[in-house]
């Protein structure tokens, strides 16, 4: 069963741009693509554990600003020669605002 706690407005997320939530157990990068799409992964590069949202978001994917590693936005996984994993999150837009679900932040573990 989901528990959907608001986070944001849509709108607090510019296109092709992220921003990060924290929780008690860590940071949540939340990435908003140019059509709108939403989704939430860990905050940490699986590479050297840089800030994911303060890359680039370009289609579905992100890239880490320290190290150019591409992580893709769906799944969590490094693309290309890269490999690595991080955490997804399910998050959706209802009326404009931003809501993940409370269960799954519960069950991760401080990294």
């Amino acid at each position: 069963m989901t528990n959907w706690i608001d986070i944001a407005a849509l709108s607090d997320i510019p296109k092709r741009g992220g921003r990060v939530v924290k929780t008690t157990s860590g940071c949540i990068a939340v990435f908003r693509t140019q059509n709108d799409q939403v989704f939430a992964l860990d905050d940490a590069c699986p590479h050297k554990k840089g800030p994911l949202s303060e890359g680039i978001v370009h289609g579905n994917a992100v890239t880490c600003p320290l190290h150019n590693w591409v992580i893709d936005l769906e799944t969590g996984s490094a693309k290309g020669a890269d490999e690595g994993q991080v955490n997804t999150y399910q998050i959706k837009v209802e009326n404009g605002r931003l809501l993940l679900d409370l269960n799954q932040l519960k069950t991760r573990s401080a990294a």
